[in-house]
């Protein structure tokens, strides 16, 4: 019987916002809270993406090309499976002053991300400058994303965290299993009342991959993220290679691998238990480069 473990943290009621228009609230030092994990009784399930040395999703791996570690101990593991579900998916865009010579590509490579999405995918956007905002709650429709980019100016600074904070927050509201967040950005923060540690902590407990293109200049930051999380990064270095950044990235957000496996000692700890995935393709071909979700938040009742 599959059940879910689920609460709001301090972090995410700090986040509460109006449905229309939201603003960062001032500043509350959350707590931790209940893990949001995907198990039944007594399994996990890790998603894994695995790529090519050109960043292009590697499906039809046999089971005996991964293997799963918990704390270090090898797991074996029970299942293998390909997740094509539809995905809930936040779109969190930089609007701040250094995007101003970037928005007119960068609102072309969302556009582009938005014509390969299922007929069940849903959407919201989030832009962010000195402070994030929610301009569209979840919709289904590519149109409702694109209309308010079109007018959006690039001012302030770089209020990252906190927009990555607000889009964790709003995407866990979707109706679909499969949660990610897409984040668009030209810098590191300069301008977040949340500080990195709050938003690790955040991500834990929530079961949502972080995939992002950080242009021109590269956040290790946001690297960060994303490798915690179980997504991937890609670095634009010239604004003519974006929309091939995006293409990659949309292929992998829907390429994904579910590895399941029941750890021997299952407890409702609270704690947080480390996962590392490796990944050998069989004999002949080439290397390939797995990313997968670094740990898990146990229930802890």
């Amino acid at each position: 019987m599959r059940y879910y473990f689920a609460s709001v943290s301090l972090l995410a009621l700090a986040l509460a916002f109006p449905q229309e228009r939201v603003a960062i609230t001032p500043r509350v030092r959350p707590e931790r809270a209940h893990a949001t994990l995907r198990m039944d009784v007594r399994m996990v399930q890790i998603p894994v993406t695995v790529t090519d040395l050109r960043g292009a999703p590697v499906l039809g791996l046999p089971k005996t090309s991964f293997r799963v570690f918990e704390n270090e101990i090898e797991q074996p593991i029970t299942a293998l499976s390909v997740s094509d579900a539809p995905v809930s998916a936040g779109i969190v865009f930089d609007s701040s002053r250094s995007m101003k010579p970037r928005l007119a590509d960068s609102r072309a490579a969302l556009d582009q991300f938005l014509e390969t999405r299922g007929r069940q995918d849903e959407f919201l956007l989030v832009r962010f400058s000195d402070q994030p905002e929610l301009l569209v709650p979840f919709t289904s429709n590519a149109a409702d994303i694109s209309s308010p980019l079109a007018s959006v100016d690039a001012r302030g600074w770089t209020a990252l965290v906190d927009a990555i904070c607000l889009a964790t927050h709003q995407v866990r509201k979707g109706k679909h299993e499969r949660k990610v967040l897409l984040v668009l950005t030209d810098g590191n923060d300069n301008n977040s009342r949340y500080s990195e540690a709050e938003l690790v902590r955040l991500l834990r407990e929530a079961d949502v991959r972080v995939y992002a293109i950080s242009l021109i200049e590269r956040s290790r930051f946001l690297q960060k993220i994303c490798e915690e999380s179980g997504g991937r990064i890609i670095w634009v270095r010239r604004m003519g290679d974006l929309a091939a950044a995006m293409e990659e990235l949309s292929r992998q957000i829907r390429s994904e691998y579910l590895v399941s496996y029941i750890p021997p000692d299952l407890q409702n700890d609270g704690r947080y238990h480390r996962v590392r995935v490796e990944v050998q393709p069989p004999e002949g071909m080439a290397k390939v480069y797995p990313a997968w979700r670094h740990g898990y938040l146990a229930p802890d009742e």
